[in-house]
């Protein structure tokens, strides 16, 4: 009896985690402006017919931060098909941080502060670090990262939402 409970309490953890899934992958992505480190300003409407990346970091981030190198090298090999990246910095890092870890690493992308917090409460109220959301060139948002990824399967992603 103690197995099928635990049986039935996973496949319903999975289920919930599968339509969690699923329902990120059917809405638009919110409307929101952003601020570049260098008070460049731009909304979701500006990105309309590219592929995207919205990826929330903080420079306190370990996993973060092993994850950049990742992040520039498919910003490099896609952005020349319509592939953009906006790092969004969490409001609690600080923005002399999140602007020398930008020029000390040579990011190609754009960094944007959130500075309110209201990036972030748009795409769900996002409170861990990395979440990425990858948008289609429609503003829908396809998938939704949290924590490490299979590197591999999120390029396969980004070649089907370019093609598309």
């Amino acid at each position: 009896m103690k197995k099928l409970l635990l049986g039935l309490a996973a496949l319903i953890v999975v289920a919930g985690i599968g339509l969690w899934q699923f329902q990120g992958s059917a809405k638009a992505a919110p409307q929101v402006t952003y601020t570049s480190l260098d008070g460049r300003q731009f909304t979701t409407n500006d990105l309309r017919g590219k592929v995207y990346l919205v990826k929330f970091w903080a420079t306190s981030c370990v996993t973060c931060v092993q994850q950049m190198p990742d992040t520039v090298q498919a910003y490099n090999d896609y952005s020349p098909q319509g592939y953009e990246v906006i790092a969004v910095a969490m409001d609690y890092d600080p923005p002399d941080y999140v602007r020398n870890f930008t020029q000390s690493r040579q990011l190609p992308f754009t960094v944007a502060m959130d500075a309110t917090g209201e990036i972030a409460k748009a795409f769900g109220d996002v409170k861990l670090t990395p979440t990425a959301f990858l948008v289609d060139k429609q503003g829908r948002i396809i998938k939704r990262y949290l924590g490490n990824y299979d590197k591999l399967a999120f390029r396969q992603t980004v070649e089907r939402a370019l093609a598309g």
